[in-house]
This record gives structure tokens, sequence and C-alpha cells, in this order.
């Protein structure tokens, strides 16, 4: 994989790519609203920093997430009545998975997201 941009350029990035909305809860992004990179897969269970495993998330769901799985914060936002961008979220893990299958790598961030790519697909087909 070539390098990647620095963290802020990675936003601009994802921003343009993906609208200026929080994926969580769907809030637009403005001074008040301040967009922040969150990790699908996250660090800790070997996701990389590639624009691939990231979304933009407004501070205070970036924060609020904290150890959950992405498909359990999905099914929290819409508890809490969020307008949660779960076609954003499935996009992202599957282009995860593509970048991961061209440069390989990221023994760590495979199963997790096998794992999360199946329960997503399992919640969409119970819907």
């Amino acid at each position: 994989m070539s390098a990647q941009p620095d963290r802020a350029a990675r936003l601009e990035l994802i921003l343009d790519r993906d609208g200026a909305t929080c994926v969580w809860c769907g809030r637009a992004f403005s001074a008040q609203v301040r967009p922040t990179t969150e990790h699908v897969v996250p660090r800790v269970k070997g996701g990389p920093s590639w624009l691939e495993n990231e979304v933009a998330a407004c501070g205070g769901c970036n924060g609020a997430r904290g150890h959950r799985t992405p498909v359990e914060w999905l099914e929290e936002c819409r508890r809490r009545g969020w307008r949660a961008d779960e076609d954003r979220l499935a996009r992202t893990l599957e282009a995860l998975v593509q970048a991961i299958a061209r440069t390989g790598g990221q023994r760590r961030a495979r199963p997790y997201l096998d794992a999360q790519l199946r329960r997503l697909r399992r919640a969409r087909d119970a819907a």
C-alpha cells in the first residue's frame, strides 16, 4: 500500500468521499459539531489508519462508542433514535476487505472484520 496521507488530510478525503455528516448520529458538521476520524475496525483490534478503515464521526459519538464494535454501536445509535448511516458503514467494511486483499497483512484485523460483516448482513437480512 502506498503511503497514507496524514490524519488531517485523511479527514478531508473522508468528508469529500462520504459527505459532511456523522456516520453515527447523522448530524451535519459545523463549528459546534466537529468531525473526527473514526476507525471502523479499532486500532486496538488491528485496524489500520487507512482511508478504507475510517469514516467521519462527531467527537461525541466517537468518544461515546468506546470499545463497542461498529455493529453494536450502530444498534445503539438506532435505539437512541439517531440516523446512523448503515450503508456507509457497510461500504467502509467492504472497502477494507478489498484493501487488505490487495495489500495483505492486517492479520489481527481480519477475523474482527469478518465477524462484523457477518453480523451486519444478519441484521440486514432480519430487517
